[in-house]
């Protein structure tokens, strides 16, 4: 599978080997004097590791490696005692890699091995660019002004339509985001993070969400999205890669395609056909496309 794993350059090694500890995974080894990626199992592609390298050596790239395995990765770190399972906790919660984390757990539980999931004192530097952290956006429900509803005054109401001064007031009250995960653009999504794992997935063009002003509560609500714009966006093979990627790996349970009247706009909605004609799953997928005046033009399912 295609997937986000680091690389080391090893003309750029000095060997200092301040990045091996930041690895609890284990990935990582000191070989003839060169940091070394020891196997593609063990590698999150989190990049923890990046931020210790004093000479820019280690990077994330995406190309083809065997897909992270949790359990193999949980065989190297209980031999290292508590203080590295602990940081290896730590990692996984710190990236809302919540799958993985019960994997975890429940490995620990297996074998009767008690950790306290305390923060470790020495914790790794943010790696990579801060934009493209994956990052967990749900909230629990609550009233869009972070208070609860004052229910005294609304018993005192009649019954029907609420007074002017309040119809006015909810319609000025600000809409709430159904985003709920971070990031979002096609190019830096990981397909095997905890947002996409049997999620419903939206596959948006970029301009959609202008033109239709009903976006996050018509479509976006309980849904993971991946945006992309089919015309101006390079490497295409790469979202093939990630689109099937999601169907296989993620093993996402539905995909809607969204796309504008313009024609450049439908290569989005071949760019998906063609994922799920490659893919082994099968899963229902849907199009959408939108007019430039917001309005929705057609609505159909597409054959998977």
């Amino acid at each position: 599978m295609k997937r986000k794993i680091i690389h080391i350059d090893a003309e750029l090694c000095n060997g200092c080997g301040n990045c091996i500890p930041n690895c609890p995974e284990g990935a990582l080894q000191m070989i003839d004097g060169k940091a070394r990626l020891i196997s593609d199992l063990f590698c999150d592609g989190l990049g923890a590791c990046i931020g210790e390298c004093p000479v820019g050596a280690i990077k994330i790239e995406e190309r083809e490696a065997e897909a992270y395995s949790e359990r193999k990765v949980m065989e190297n770190i209980v031999k290292a005692g508590h203080n590295t399972i602990r940081a290896h906790l730590h990692h996984l919660r710190e990236h809302g890699e919540t799958g993985f984390l019960e994997e975890a757990r429940a490995y620990l539980r297996e074998r009767g091995i008690a950790v306290e999931e305390k923060t470790p004192v020495a914790q790794a530097a943010a790696c990579g660019c801060p934009g493209s952290q994956a990052r967990d956006l749900r909230q629990p429900a609550h009233a869009h002004a972070g208070e609860p509803a004052d229910h005294g005054q609304a018993g005192r109401m009649p019954a029907g339509r609420m007074p002017a001064e309040a119809e006015a007031a909810a319609a000025a009250a600000p809409v709430g985001s159904e985003l709920a995960h971070w990031p979002v653009q096609l190019h830096l999504i990981p397909p095997n993070g905890p947002a996409f794992r049997e999620a419903d997935v939206l596959l948006s063009a970029d301009c959609v969400a202008y033109a239709y002003g009903d976006f996050h509560r018509r479509f976006l609500a309980g849904r993971s999205l991946a945006i992309a714009c089919p015309k101006l966006d390079g490497q295409q093979d790469v979202y093939l890669d990630k689109l099937t990627a999601l169907i296989d790996f993620a093993g996402i349970r539905s995909l809607t395609v969204l796309t504008m009247e313009v024609p450049c706009c439908r290569g989005l909605l071949q760019l998906a056909r063609q994922a799920a004609a490659g893919a082994k799953r099968k899963i229902p997928m849907k199009w959408v496309e939108m007019s430039v005046q917001g309005e929705v033009l057609q609505e159909q399912a597409l054959e998977a």
